[in-house]
């Protein structure tokens, strides 16, 4: 093709500008440290539990994220009804919205005071300044990445291959897992990665609502701020890399099962 090298060139050089050089620098910062000071910054105690808060509310708020976003995108893509065009706009809300007012707005939604949280709160539930309310944070940003994965996938579906499954005598749960879901199973790995890797590096509206309460909801990008601000960069990029690594571990894993979720799809 014309412009081949030239395209790619380009290409890598801005691939190393904006992505691989910044992230070099991450490291080459963390290996100035020794080792026995670069574990003592990523396994302290408040770090470990600020991971698995992170980690562990980004999973859950993804795997919500991927149930209800397949739902909405096929409400979105099969159904006609009043509304449906405002609908499909607000899905967009969180990509539009600065994650400060978000974590604004749903503080002041579940907070003790708040309009729902001042219902929840006799009844034992508490939201805000709780991991729930992490959780809660993430799934409002990570939503649109999964209906907007899923959903033109939908779009383009071969509807004659569903009406064959159903000449054929296959009831609708049978038609979904062994026609549709199939065709839409890598969109929904990839919206399941997207929501993830969002929800894995979300600052903005989570402080507001986490509270950043030690050993409790205090989460990862906080610690890496609050290092940033004391000067700590050592211990900032040591952070960051744990992260780094972790992420890019999970994210090969879901683009490893893609691939392979694409070549048993061919072969059936």
């Amino acid at each position: 093709m014309p412009g081949f090298h030239l395209s790619l060139g380009f290409t890598l050089l801005y691939l190393s500008l904006i992505v691989l050089i910044p992230l070099s620098a991450v490291i080459l910062n963390t290996l100035s440290m020794s080792w026995e000071a670069f574990w003592r910054a990523v396994s302290s105690d408040r770090v470990v539990a600020s991971y698995k808060l992170s980690f562990g509310a980004s999973l859950i708020a993804a795997t919500v994220n991927l149930f209800f976003g397949t739902i909405l995108a096929w409400v979105l893509v099969r159904y006609h009804f009043f509304g449906k065009k405002l609908l499909d706009a607000l899905v967009d809300l969180p990509f539009a919205l600065p994650t400060a007012v978000a974590g604004i707005a749903l503080t002041a939604l579940y907070s003790a005071n708040g309009w729902i949280g001042r219902y929840l709160e006799p009844l034992g539930i508490k939201i805000a300044f709780t991991p729930f309310g992490i959780t809660i944070a993430l799934i409002f940003i990570g939503l649109p990445f999964v209906v907007r994965t899923v959903q033109p996938v939908l779009e383009d579906a071969e509807r004659e291959l569903e009406e064959a499954a159903a000449s054929l005598g296959a009831s609708r749960l049978q038609t979904f897992s062994r026609v549709i879901l199939p065709t839409i199973l890598p969109a929904l790995l990839t919206g399941f990665a997207l929501a993830f890797a969002r929800a894995l590096g979300e600052y903005g509206s989570v402080i507001f609502i986490a509270g950043n309460l030690p050993m409790v909801s205090e989460i990862t990008p906080l610690f890496i701020i609050t290092k940033l601000e004391q000067y700590d960069y050592a211990g900032a990029t040591a952070i960051a890399v744990v992260m780094l690594i972790a992420s890019f571990v999970m994210l090969l894993t879901i683009n490893l099962l893609q691939a392979w979720t694409r070549r048993s799809t061919r072969r059936s």
